[in-house]
């Protein structure tokens, strides 16, 4: 295996390891030791690749970012629509994408910047309600910017109620209901008319785009690397 593709999968065993240990205990009861021990990595390393326990659990939350790319619709709120109910598919059945939110949530992580996930999707959505606006899909007196906020702290607070109630089995329901009562303020009745806001949006949009579930990935099984050697 060529050094690079044994660095990358070695990596992404950490990450996932760590994605694993951060969403059962948490940023602040996370240790090395306790990720190395999951991972099956050595020191060495775990360190050629980060820094600290801070620099790994950054890279858990911009797993978060690693989003598939939704399609273009002629529809801008559409596409609004299956943004949110994709991440909220793939925060079903992606550990790393749970642990992610989990961190980003975790008011325990007093040295921890979590605010590179809500400023990221904030910057998404909100992009694409600015160009809905351009093409007169909004309700005059909806702001973009804050609009994408408000959707994304929702996201949060309605992601958090799903784990506590049901291990986020519900969560598909619970964000269509969100965008079922959101959305009127937000978009023409003309425009919401035509589009799909049901809960199994999010399944068939990452069906679309030819996601793979995180169980049919190629395996990522841990590499032993000597701490000597740069992995």
């Amino acid at each position: 295996m060529p050094k690079q593709d044994r660095a990358i999968r070695t990596r992404r065993t950490i990450l996932l390891a760590a994605a694993k240990v951060f969403e059962e205990h948490g940023y602040q009861a996370t240790t090395i030791t306790e990720i190395l021990k999951t991972a099956g990595v050595t020191k060495g390393a775990l360190y050629f690749h980060f820094q600290s326990k801070d620099d790994v659990a950054q890279g858990v939350l911009h797993g978060q970012d690693q989003q598939l790319a939704v399609p273009e619709r002629s529809c801008k709120t559409q596409e609004v629509v299956d943004t949110v109910a994709l991440q909220a598919y793939r925060m079903q059945t992606d550990p790393m994408v749970r642990a992610g939110a989990r961190l980003a949530l975790d008011q325990q992580a007093i040295d921890l910047d979590r605010r590179g996930p809500f400023l990221r999707w904030s910057e998404v959505i909100g992009d694409l309600l600015e160009q809905g606006k351009e093409r007169g899909e909004l309700l005059s007196h909806v702001v973009p910017a804050q609009t994408a906020e408000f959707l994304v702290a929702a996201f949060g607070g309605v992601q958090s109620m799903s784990q506590v109630v049901s291990n986020y089995q519900d969560l598909d329901q619970r964000i269509s209901v969100m965008l079922r009562h959101v959305l009127p303020s937000v978009v023409l009745p003309s425009v919401l008319a035509a589009v799909d806001l049901s809960a199994a949006r999010g399944a068939a949009v990452f069906a679309e785009v030819g996601g793979v579930p995180p169980e049919e990935q190629e395996d990522a099984a841990p590499e032993q690397v000597p701490s000597t050697v740069t992995a």
